[in-house]
């Protein structure tokens, strides 16, 4: 961390919080957003999650595994909940949480049809901000299912903006603030602003809750709360709240609202037809007292395990808010919560905040790259939710009920994670999306730990380890890719994203390096044994996160009797080999027996290399010497091959195997200089890998996948605006696919065309297109990958930009102008709106002050598309915005070319990494 954030209240507050059990840490914004229609909720045969747990059964009905509401708050293994629910009196159903389609009723896939916003937050939780936009009207549940099931691929999504229900800006801002008074005090206000011409009623409806462990057989210890009864009149309700691992904690909630007392407990009888329920007073008993007043499942006794507060308003004037302020203290708590020192809590802490991000973020940013990179930081924070999930548990069921049934069991692909029985975590985990992606993807979280250590270093690095250890990590070695299927593969990216946190750490903590490291050698090996079928350097993986970007499903439509040899994969793990002798030199230069390690992975590098340039009986080739492309390729088991001809970010993978070892590495690591010695002088076929100055090695090396004859074609693709080279970024597919290509593959005709938006069939779900538009995750990548060519042996050099304008640039400038185009998705064009908006968000005021953050972008226009909440990996535009290239410096900050190294060891000794995430769950 700089030290001007070190400086900072909150950097202080960081440095003593380098735990993810830290006390700053306990509480946080970590309540899923959705927790139905997930996989740890779906016990069915048929692994149909979405119908198993429907989101009309979600307030009726207890979760197994974790908990979901508006803006809320729990502890960091999700015992106590604290949620805001609203209803308008005209819902059919209390607010409690974010409605959207399950992937079957999408036209697109699943899809959020609600307005939300993280406003700000702290890395620990001392400030956070969070904006919900309810409509004053009847929610059109039913209107949005069927005017979407009714849309085909080649349509928009029908979004809740399309419904007219926010016409004349009739809806609530309802902001959720939260400030810590101290690690285990909290200070909380709900505030609703009516923006429509019209008084309109509102219920604001602070709920505090329990997360149900004791049914389920596996612990029957009952958390408790009760109402406080006071003998002075003390201005608000105290609610006292007991568990054996939170001790006593007390919810103040100021003025006079009615308590309604309730269980988290299931209604048996509304959800599935029971005679009676197995609780009296199961948790839509709150629902049912307030929207349609049937108080009988209300519990008379002021105790229970849920509780809601009812402030009711007949009519909130035009322009006018209303407030309601809380206080969850541990403890017994203040006698006077919310005397002047509660508004001076929420005073100090929102300074603070301005304080740090005015450290993290550059003072040359402008007025709207502020908001976009803060408002980023804000979603990453906000997006840091609690996930719970033991597969053996899961698998076997528990003991007080009903056993799953057997084909759960099955061996994959058949039964679901079946394989992964010691996967068992109980952590607070960057998600992608909170909505439609609440479940970590593990090449997401690579993306989110380089954004995240801009803020909070201890984290980004805790997030990294937690997806290597032993609880998370198959002992085979592969990292889990994503609930709905553990055993899918993703792109090894993580080699790469430790060695850019270390950096942006300030480049000290080798024992973050030793420990990341010595885990992903074990994934390495994963991927040698289990990804190259043949034995030959060439690796298979499947979709590897590109979803639909070839002519057939690669991985499920490989035809029968062949392999796919794949350029995409293959580069992936090139480009981890180079990562890995990055951290094995940079690990030598303490302990010499990393050297070992580091010429280890330069032979892995260059015997990948060469199988790429000849392999077989056929020497065949990845590269097509007449296109000018790497290409996946086809393979029989009588080495017949036949290239799969599709131009697409597959053939681009192979840049991003480029590294640079600096001049140090020859005096300080004399068996890895040996070696490439030994190499240049008898395995000259392998040198043309090794990019040398031909008058001094001493300058250093740079190793590259793509040669120095091949480099220039590519570029000449990659910057074609003809082909990928669009106004916001680069596209996954060529534009001059426009009207479509087609192969004659193995005798059977197959077609791929540029989609620029959404995808046009329903391969793997339909809401995921790589047949186009803009992914922001590559586009990084192949800027760093340019610019750490750039920086190395041969990189001075001029390249057409864009190909056929006659411009010549330097590689450096050439990434900085792609660098632009990404950050120009989130800056207003000359009609105000910003060209990454997504095509619903109306604009004005009230819509153009809230930057959307969006799954990918249109590959013409830039629109946002996909979840519009992927403050995950698109969330990268704040670590673009805070670590910009020094002008006329190729080698740019440390952050922004992980190629670069600390030139000396620390004089001193580095600091401890984080403490270890432990399997213990409380």
């Amino acid at each position: 961390m700089r030290d001007s954030v070190a400086a900072t209240q909150e950097g202080r507050r960081l440095a003593q919080s380098a735990s993810d059990d830290s006390a700053w840490r306990r509480w946080g914004p970590y309540v899923a957003a959705r927790q139905w229609g997930t996989v740890r909720e779906d016990y069915s045969a048929n692994g149909d999650a979405w119908r198993y747990f429907p989101f009309d059964q979600a307030h009726q009905r207890a979760y197994r595994w974790g908990e979901d509401g508006l803006g809320g708050l729990c502890d960091r293994y999700g015992f106590l909940n604290l949620a805001v629910a609203l209803w308008n009196t005209h819902d059919d159903r209390l607010k409690e949480r974010l409605f959207g389609l399950t992937g079957p009723e999408g036209n697109h896939g699943e899809d959020v049809k609600e307005y939300y916003w993280a406003l700000d937050a702290t890395p620990t939780h001392s400030w956070a901000q969070w904006l919900y936009r309810y409509p004053q009207a009847a929610f059109p549940y039913q209107q949005l299912r069927e005017a979407n099931a009714h849309r085909g691929y080649h349509l928009d999504e029908y979004e809740l903006a399309d419904t007219g229900i926010l016409a004349e800006d009739r809806f609530f801002d309802v902001t959720v603030t939260h400030a810590k008074a101290g690690a285990t005090d909290i200070c909380v206000v709900y505030e609703a602003t009516n923006h429509g011409p019209d008084a309109a009623p509102l219920h604001l409806v602070p709920q505090l809750w329990f997360r149900n462990t004791w049914v389920w057989g596996e612990d029957r210890r009952m958390a408790t709360m009760q109402q406080e009864q006071f003998e002075d009149e003390r201005g608000y309700v105290a609610i006292s709240a007991e568990q054996a691992w939170l001790n006593r904690y007390t919810l103040f909630a100021e003025g006079a609202p009615e308590v309604l007392w309730c269980a988290n407990e299931t209604d048996d009888v509304a959800c599935f037809g029971a005679e009676e329920n197995h609780h009296p007073y199961p948790k839509d008993a709150v629902d049912r007292a307030i929207v349609h007043g049937d108080r009988t499942l209300l519990s008379p006794e002021p105790n229970g395990t849920k509780v809601a507060l009812d402030y009711a308003y007949d009519a909130v004037p035009p322009g006018a808010t209303v407030r309601v302020r809380l206080r969850l203290v541990a403890g017994d708590g203040p006698k006077h919560p919310f005397d002047d020192g509660f508004d001076r809590v929420l005073a100090d802490r929102r300074a603070e905040a301005d304080e740090f991000y005015g450290a993290v973020i550059p003072a040359s940013a402008d007025a709207n790259d502020t908001l976009v990179a803060r408002r980023a930081f804000a979603g990453l924070n906000w997006g840091k939710q609690l996930y719970r999930y033991s597969v053996r548990e899961w698998l076997s069921g528990d003991p007080a009920m009903p056993p799953p049934p057997d084909q759960r069991r099955a061996p994959e692909p058949a039964g679901r994670n079946t394989s992964w029985g010691s996967f068992d975590l109980a952590d607070v985990i960057s998600m992608p999306d909170d909505w439609e992606y609440p479940w970590f993807a593990s090449w997401d979280l690579a993306f989110h730990t380089v954004a995240l250590a801009d803020i909070d270093p201890a984290f980004a690095k805790s997030q990294l380890l937690l997806m290597c250890r032993e609880w998370s990590q198959h002992p085979d070695g592969q990292l889990p890719a994503y609930e709905w299927s553990f055993s899918d593969v993703n792109p090894p990216v993580h080699a790469w994203a430790a060695w850019q946190v270390y950096l942006a750490d300030g480049g000290t903590d080798r024992v973050f390096l030793t420990r990341i490291m010595t885990k992903l050698l074990l994934n390495f090996g994963w991927w040698v044994n289990r990804k190259d079928e043949a034995g030959n350097e060439l690796f298979e993986g499947g979709f590897l996160g590109m979803d639909n970007i070839s002519v057939f499903d690669r991985s499920r439509s490989v035809p029968q009797g062949w392999r796919l040899e794949q350029s995409d994969a293959t580069s992936w793990v090139a480009f981890m080999c180079l990562s890995m002798l990055r951290i094995a030199q940079e690990l030598a230069r303490a302990d010499p027996a990393w050297g070992d390690i580091a010429t280890t992975y330069l032979e892995r590098f260059l015997a990948i290399s060469q199988a790429v340039e000849n392999f077989g009986t056929n020497k065949t080739s990845l590269w097509d010497e007449q296109d000018g492309f790497f290409y996946d390729i086809l393979v029989d088991g009588n080495g017949a091959v036949q290239p799969v001809r599709v131009r697409s970010l597959v053939g681009f993978v192979p840049l991003l195997a480029v590294a640079n070892s600096p001049a140090w590495v020859g005096r300080e690591i004399p068996q890895l200089a040996r070696h490439r010695a030994w190499l240049k002088r008898h395995r000259p076929d392998l040198a043309r890998y090794i990019l040398a100055d031909a008058q001094s090695e001493d300058a250093g090396v740079t190793l590259s996948l793509v040669d120095r004859d091949r480099y220039p074609r590519l570029l000449e693709r990659l910057f074609d605006p003809r082909e990928f080279l669009a106004d916001h970024g680069i596209r996954s597919l060529p534009a001059d696919y426009r009207d479509g290509v087609e192969l004659d593959l193995l005798g059977q005709k197959m077609g791929i065309r540029y989609t620029p938006g959404y995808s046009e069939d329903g391969m793997f779900g339909g809401n995921s297109n790589w047949r186009g538009p803009i992914w922001f995750p590559l586009n990084v990548l192949l800027i760093d990958a340019l610019r750490t060519r750039a920086e190395g042996v041969g990189g001075p050099f001029e390249v057409e930009f864009p190909t056929g304008s006659g411009e010549k640039v330097t590689l450096d400038e050439a990434a900085n102008r792609i660098e632009q185009r990404l950050l120009d998705l989130f800056r207003p064009a000359p009609d105000g709106r910003r060209p990454g908006e997504q095509r619903d968000h109306p604009g004005g005021p009230l819509w153009d002050a809230h930057p959307t953050f969006s799954e990918y972008f249109h590959g013409d226009d830039g629109t946002g598309l996909g979840a519009s909440h992927q403050t995950g990996w698109t969330g990268m535009v704040a670590h673009l915005i805070c670590t910009p290239p020094p002008a006329g410096s190729p080698a740019g900050s440390p952050a922004a070319s992980p190629a670069g190294s600390p030139a000396d060891p620390p004089a001193t000794p580095p600091p401890a990494s984080p403490a270890d995430p432990t399997p213990s769950h409380p």
